[in-house]
């Protein structure tokens, strides 16, 4: 098996032991009483209907949003489509429905919520005097401003009238059974769509503190929501969330197991350093390729052969006019400053199959990569400037896609430290 392909295998491990049909069905609640009501939103949560509906023998109805293009027939459950990352009038409308289907319920009736990631854009209900393009200013100021993605979701969660415990409270008194596809690093289910059934800690406060740690423009409605309180979220203690009860169903670490079992088998050392790398991309790229030098030049503090896995979610701060996508950028800044170190691969990519706004999943680096780029007179350092990362290995053939993979545990990479030559 030749490099690329074993760095493949272990992206398409990672992508298949977080598919809803592996991990959902052992989750499914017990028959209520009264009625099943399915309601969800985010890159898996159409798939992760058609895996309640093959596995429910009751009867059910429901209501989930997903990305464009991920969208799989449901018999019974309806399924809509919407914008992601930036959201759209569909998003809005779908989330109106989605409360609208919880209202009247009753003790005896449980709504089965089926969250991913993805599901923050893809439920974009604002409060009272805040429009929809405030919404959408607002998302695209924050995915160019570093922020983290908790920090972000702190920010959408009190500016929303249906995250942060709102949704959860919609459905009082019925119970609430909540499956959890984590896509943030330490699988905080108050940060995986920005927790619209749990109850939320943070305060508007907090979420006036990012705003100005970035310093990110704010229109004055969503000013007005934030310094008067009237956008705190549902706490933790709120008593209609004592029927509330979540479930991780699958997390990065999962994905990280699954794609090391791959390279046990074929002879490789995994070691896991971590399923939650937050940060800049290319700080990330340059960090992590100097454990990769000390590896491949003094064997320490591993020694080659070895793959190197990581998850989590870096940033990228989108200061040229490329087109973003962290795990490319994380990619190219890992490839210069390797500066041609041989023996080396990596593949990183996003498990939804989406880096940044780009239907590309993310690349592969070689060893060769730097030198055939510059024969095709491409600037590895001008490409990170401009945050065209997906540029630069798309002209190299290097990119990596996956198509809608309808599920999400976030970024997987994998570094392949050969051994030299001659040890």
């Amino acid at each position: 098996m030749d490099q690329r392909t074993l760095l493949e295998n272990m992206f398409k491990a990672a992508i298949a032991v977080a598919q809803p049909s592996a991990c959902l069905p052992p989750f499914l609640p017990p028959k209520p009483r009264g009625r099943l009501i399915v309601i969800g939103a985010g890159k898996a949560s159409a798939e992760m209907a058609r895996v309640v509906e093959t596995h429910w023998s009751g009867a059910l109805s429901g209501l989930v949003v997903t990305r464009y293009g991920h969208a799989v027939p449901c018999e019974q459950i309806e399924i809509v489509e919407a914008a992601h990352p930036v959201p759209d009038a569909a998003g809005l409308d779908a989330a109106q429905r989605i409360l609208k289907r919880v209202e009247g319920l009753s003790a005896d009736d449980t709504v089965l919520c089926l969250i991913s990631g993805g599901g923050s854009a893809l439920l974009p209900l604002p409060l009272p005097g805040i429009t929809l393009a405030d919404k959408q200013a607002l998302n695209r100021a924050l995915l160019k401003s570093g922020a983290s993605i908790r920090e972000m979701n702190c920010v959408r969660r009190h500016l929303s009238a249906i995250k942060g415990g709102r949704l959860a409270a919609a459905c009082h008194p019925a119970r609430v059974v909540t499956l959890l596809i984590s896509d943030v690093p330490g699988d905080d289910p108050c940060d995986i769509a920005s927790g619209p059934t749990v109850g939320d800690a943070s305060t508007c406060s907090d979420a006036l503190a990012i705003v100005r740690r970035y310093g990110i423009e704010l229109p004055p409605a969503v000013r007005e929501v934030l310094e008067s309180g009237r956008g705190e979220s549902v706490k933790p203690d709120d008593p209609r969330l004592a029927t509330c009860s979540t479930h991780l169903i699958t997390t990065p670490r999962m994905a990280l197991q699954a794609a090391a079992e791959v390279a046990r088998s074929a002879g490789i050392l995994p070691l896991i350093i971590g399923d939650s790398l937050e940060g800049e991309a290319r700080e990330t790229g340059k960090t992590i390729a100097g454990i990769v030098r000390s590896v491949s030049l003094h064997g320490e503090p591993f020694r080659a052969p070895c793959v190197l896995l990581s998850g989590g979610e870096t940033t990228v701060t989108v200061r040229g006019n490329g087109r973003g996508g962290r795990n490319v950028e994380f990619l190219l800044a890992l490839g210069i400053a390797l500066d041609h170190l041989p023996g080396v691969w990596a593949l990183s990519g996003d498990t939804d199959g989406v880096d940044g706004q780009e239907e590309i999943a993310g690349a592969v680096l070689t060893p060769d990569s730097l030198a055939r780029a510059w024969a095709l007179g491409l600037h590895p350092r001008e490409a990170l400037d401009n945050n065209d990362a997906h540029s630069f290995f798309g002209a190299l053939g290097d990119a990596v896609v996956t198509g809608p993979t309808l599920t999400n545990v976030n970024d997987f990479r994998a570094i392949l430290i050969e051994a030299a030559k001659g040890s």
